[in-house]
Formats: structure tokens, C-alpha cells, sequence
């Protein structure tokens, strides 16, 4: 069973949320001390967090930033702020998806399914362990990506961006294909999710020397020559 955990100090919103998951399956865990967010994550074990942004004593970005230390976990975060700013803070913290309240329980149980399908597959699939171009070698099994003596972590969406970089290197890979690969339906992913992890996976490989790995072919979309 499919383990979610609920951070959300909203009795009503918590409840609804819990009640629908639990209707369709899934293993609910709700915060209960708010000061201790971590703590509770690493004992229930959850395969998905839902994560407000606003919260008592420390903010959502805050315990993001907390979990990624430890995992890569998929976060969904919910925010009654509907600005840009806090969407791309979100993203940068490691969230792989931002929904803005008044939640609609028919796209977060889309969300949902659509990061566990991508985050949780991979394991069942008969493909190597390791793709490797030029000596730059993208570990399946780790989510890691390592040049020389270097190692860079990723993200899930990080991971899966480079995932569908290399597997069609070579090649132009548009934006809509790359987004259909990380969320299954882009109807519901904003544009600018997608540049956002792609300058930060930049970001990444620029400290160990791999700034130009990904190509931007204008008005096409990326690729890995």
C-alpha cells in the first residue's frame, strides 16, 4: 500500500484530502507535531509527501529543503499563494509539483498518480543500471550523475529530465515531449516548471564543468549532442 503523508495544518482541507486518498487506497499519515516534521517523515516512511507552504513554526520551503536532505521523496506542495515567486522557491527547493488552493481533488489525485507511476517504475524495468555519452555516466538505480571524480545528486525530475535527454541523444527532444515524460499529462504542469529544473540542473553541471551538456535548440526544445 502506498504510503502519503499530509502536512497541513488546515483541519478541513487535511481531512478532505485524507478521507479521498484513503477512499482510493492509499496508506494516510497526518502530522501531528508541527515542530517535528522531519522526525515524523522518517519514521512513517511515506512514498509521497503533501506539503503546505504555510505552516506553524517553519514554513513549507523550509521542511522541503529538511527532506531533500535525506530523500528524494516526491513533494507536492499546496499554497493558497498563487505567486510565480513562490511556485519557482518551491521548485527550487526540490518539490515536484506546486498546486495552488482551492485544491481540486480530481488533479491532485492526477498529480498523485502520475509521480508515483514515474517515481516508483523505474525499478521494474529491464534496462541498464548506468547510460553513459562522452564519459558522463547517469546512474538509474541512484539517481546520480558522475564526470570524472565528480558526483552531482538529482532530483526526481532532475533525474528523469537527463533520463530523456541522453535516452534520445542525439536527437532534439521538444519541451511537450520531456513534460509529457515527467507528469504524463501536460495539461497540468505551468511552462515554466520545466525551465526551472533545467537551470538548475544546469546549474548543477556548470560546478563540475558540464555547463554546455545541454543544448537549447530555440523554439524546439533541448538535447545532448
Amino acid at each position: 500500500m502506498i504510503k502519503v503523508y499530509i502536512v497541513e495544518d488546515d483541519i478541513v482541507i487535511r481531512d478532505t484530502i485524507g478521507k479521498h486518498l484513503s477512499k482510493w487506497g492509499f496508506d494516510v499519515g497526518i502530522v501531528d507535531n508541527f515542530s517535528n516534521i522531519l522526525n515524523e517523515f522518517l519514521e512513517f516512511e511515506p512514498q509521497l509527501i503533501i506539503l503546505d507552504v504555510n505552516l506553524p513554526y517553519f514554513d513549507g520551503f523550509f521542511w522541503c529543503n529538511k527532506i531533500r536532505e535525506v530523500s528524494n521523496v516526491p513533494i507536492i506542495f499546496l499554497s493558497s499563494r498563487n505567486s510565480q515567486m513562490d511556485q519557482i522557491m518551491g521548485m527550487n527547493m526540490g518539490a515536484d509539483s506546486y498546486i495552488e488552493k482551492p485544491v481540486d481533488l480530481d488533479v491532485l489525485m492526477a498529480r498523485i498518480n502520475a509521480l508515483i507511476r514515474r517515481t516508483y517504475s523505474y525499478a521494474e524495468l529491464e534496462e541498464p543500471n548506468v547510460m553513459e555519452h562522452n564519459n558522463i555516466f547517469l546512474h538509474i538505480d541512484t539517481n546520480t550523475l558522475t564526470y570524472l571524480d565528480n558526483k552531482i545528486e538529482l532530483t526526481k525530475n532532475e533525474f528523469l529530465i537527463l533520463y530523456e535527454l541522453m535516452k534520445q541523444k542525439g536527437s532534439i527532444v521538444s519541451r511537450d515531449e520531456i513534460m509529457r515524460s515527467l507528469w504524463e499529462d501536460e495539461s497540468f504542469v505551468d511552462d515554466n516548471t520545466l525551465t526551472v529544473n533545467v537551470v538548475r540542473i544546469r546549474k548543477k553541471l556548470d560546478e563540475i564543468g558540464l555547463g554546455h551538456f545541454i543544448k537549447t535548440k530555440k523554439g524546439q526544445g533541448y538535447m545532448i549532442e
